[in-house]
């Protein structure tokens, strides 16, 4: 049997032009907007969506309520400029550092501007399943 691929994620965003700002800074890529309402960038084989559903079918985001765990992970090759660049892009919120994970990942996480969980991990240390090395 052949494993199903992921093409496209829809990340739902309240404002497309924002979103279309705000990620062409922290990719460095302008993206593709495709429909009024739909801005594409292409992040390796996987198409990651903005889309600006109609005001009365926007999911509920509260601002002060609890993180949504459906956290979008992106290998880039370097991590301290999309740090920079996730800073300077008018993130709702970014981790105050980079960390090492106890798996070996180095990695940030922050907020989108619309409360969408995204973490950025340096390409050489993702870490997809497997033993993991015990530390000392």
């Amino acid at each position: 049997m052949i494993a199903p691929r992921i093409f496209r994620l829809i990340l739902p965003v309240d404002d497309i032009d924002q979103a279309a700002a705000f990620y062409g800074e922290l990719f460095g890529s302008a993206g593709e907007r495709v429909w009024a309402n739909r801005h594409y960038f292409h992040c390796g084989e996987v198409v990651l969506a903005c889309v600006e559903p109609p005001a009365d079918k926007r999911p509920a985001r509260p601002a002060d309520g609890p993180a949504d765990p459906r956290i979008i992970y992106f290998a880039v090759p370097d991590l301290d400029a999309v740090f920079e660049r996730a800073r300077r892009a008018g993130a709702r919120r970014v981790d105050d550092e980079i960390g090492e994970q106890p798996w070996g990942e180095r990695s940030f996480y922050a907020d989108d501007p619309f409360g969408n969980p995204l973490c950025f991990v340096q390409e050489a240390t993702v870490y997809t399943g497997g033993p993991i090395a015990a530390s000392d």
